[in-house]
């Protein structure tokens, strides 16, 4: 069975990663963690900031199901990395900026856990519990009754935040090695 996915550029895509190049898989993987990311925290800002009020639960059971399936999602991309070969940096960068890097990408991946776990044990804190994902299944209770509410919606709020702000700050390292270093590092994930 062929890995191939199509033609790119001459070369021939595959599912794995290379040593010069993340796979359809890797690619895959980002591209749709992304989106997911994105779509959470906009909605999250939209839904607690400007949904009317009768909106506001089926927006919080919506979230959370996005959000449960991140979860998974993002165990499974790090399963998949674990078996994988990392590219290596572009040539001639500096080893601050491969150490940033790294730092950067680790960090993705820990507000990622932390604010959808914090987001899960809000979810078992709320007037109407928020466990259904999609209405296929039911996630357990991290946590039961509202004595943490607002501690739980505080600190899930300020781990978005810095999310998203760790996102910013990768979205511009990327455009600078597009732009100003015009390396292949954002190829690569293309």
């Amino acid at each position: 069975m062929t890995q191939s996915l199509g033609i790119e550029r001459g070369n021939t895509m595959t599912i794995r990663n290379t040593p010069t190049r993340w796979g359809g898989a890797a690619r895959f993987f980002h591209w749709v963690g992304a989106l997911a990311i994105f779509f959470l925290l906009f909605h999250g800002l939209w839904m607690t900031h400007f949904a009317p009020r009768p909106e506001r639960l089926p927006n919080y059971a919506l979230h959370a199901s996005i959000g449960y399936v991140l979860i998974a999602f993002t165990l499974a991309r790090l399963l998949w990395r674990g078996t994988q070969v990392v590219p290596e940096p572009a040539a001639g960068t500096p080893r601050w900026e491969t150490l940033a890097a790294q730092a950067g990408h680790w960090g993705l991946y820990l507000f990622t856990f932390a604010t959808a776990f914090t987001g899960w044990a809000l979810a078992g804190t709320m007037r109407t519990p928020l466990h259904s994902v999609f209405g296929l299944f039911n996630m357990p209770a991290l946590m039961n009754g509202r004595a943490w509410h607002d501690a739980l919606e505080d600190i899930h709020q300020v781990l978005a935040w810095s999310m998203g702000a760790l996102v910013l700050v990768h979205i511009a390292s990327a455009v600078w090695h597009w732009l100003w270093r015009k390396d292949d590092i954002m190829r690569r994930m293309i």
